[in-house]
């Protein structure tokens, strides 16, 4: 069965807001229409998507598994249309997305020397929009860093790293020629948790002791201004440490800390033969 996407775009306001009033108005368009849409969808499916009466609608179970699938699916249709595009409406493109640390330079010069006419382009990315960059066709192949949301991607393993703890220069480990994760326990980690998972797995560390909310952190020279001021620490990649050095923070290893795995990244339907090419440059410079 072919899903109709304009339905699905339906159902995820629906699903997002959980009111047919408000997610009538935020897609524009008049409240029994989308009423009427949505059970087309569910006769479609043959699934119930929803549980509502007139005080609340709630998702099923089927609509919570749709919900989950929805994004990339809607992701990669978008992608789609911006690759036909480009091609339609000017000179053939090529972007390569990279993580804070990471140099490209010499990847897309050897995708462009190959291919003359090809605008080949390159956009910085974050923790956050790695993955997302290649799902929306924003690039063509994103280097990420792990983990990482693989739905809708297929990835290639290209190298790993150690990683490192950035403290205040007057930090009392900060003249230590590395550290163990306990010796951090007491500290407070600004940045997400799930871009370091072994830091839930101290033993002993303080739950919720800093009552301070942790701060939006969109770059890394953010998170080494918060560094600078006492405010906590980070654990980086070495290469992304040494690349934005700064005065007021240092960099220590972490020994018993796994190395970062760097991976290339794209869209799984995306079957562009430059793709293909792209991967096996970055593969064996990866091994050089």
């Amino acid at each position: 069965m072919d899903v109709d996407l304009r339905k699905l775009r339906y159902f995820v306001a629906v699903a997002e807001e959980l009111h047919f009033g408000r997610a009538a108005a935020r897609l524009h368009i008049a409240q029994p229409v989308l009423s009427r849409q949505i059970r087309a969808f569910e006769h479609e499916l043959r699934a119930e998507l929803f549980v509502r009466d007139r005080r609340s609608t709630v998702l099923t179970e089927a609509g919570r598994q749709l919900l989950a699938d929805a994004g990339p699916l809607l992701a990669s249709a978008d992608a789609l249309r911006r690759r036909v595009q480009r091609a339609a409406y000017g000179r053939q493109t090529f972007t390569i997305a990279f993580m804070p640390g990471i140099i490209v330079t010499a990847e897309a010069r050897a995708i462009g020397q190959l291919h003359p006419d090809l605008a080949v382009g390159v956009v910085r990315t974050s923790w956050e929009d790695q993955a997302e960059v290649v799902r929306e066709g924003r690039a063509d192949v994103s280097y990420v860093r792990l983990p990482v949301d693989q739905r809708g991607l297929r990835l290639r393993p290209l190298f790993t790293e150690p990683r490192v703890v950035v403290l205040p220069d007057e930090h009392r480990l900060a003249g230590k020629e590395s550290v163990d994760l306990a010796e951090l326990v007491e500290e407070r980690l600004l940045q997400d948790p799930d871009a370091v998972p072994e830091w839930r797995d101290l033993p002993n560390r303080p739950i919720d002791s800093d009552p301070r909310p942790r701060p939006e952190l969109n770059s890394v020279e953010e998170k080494l201004e918060h560094v600078a001021a006492y405010a906590g620490v980070v654990v980086l990649p070495l290469s992304t440490a040494t690349f934005y050095t700064r005065p007021g923070v240092v960099h220590v290893p972490v020994d018993d800390l796994g190395p970062n795995q760097v991976c290339l990244a794209w869209a799984e339907d995306n079957r562009s033969p430059l793709v293909r090419e792209f991967v096996e440059i970055a593969a064996t410079r990866a091994q050089a």
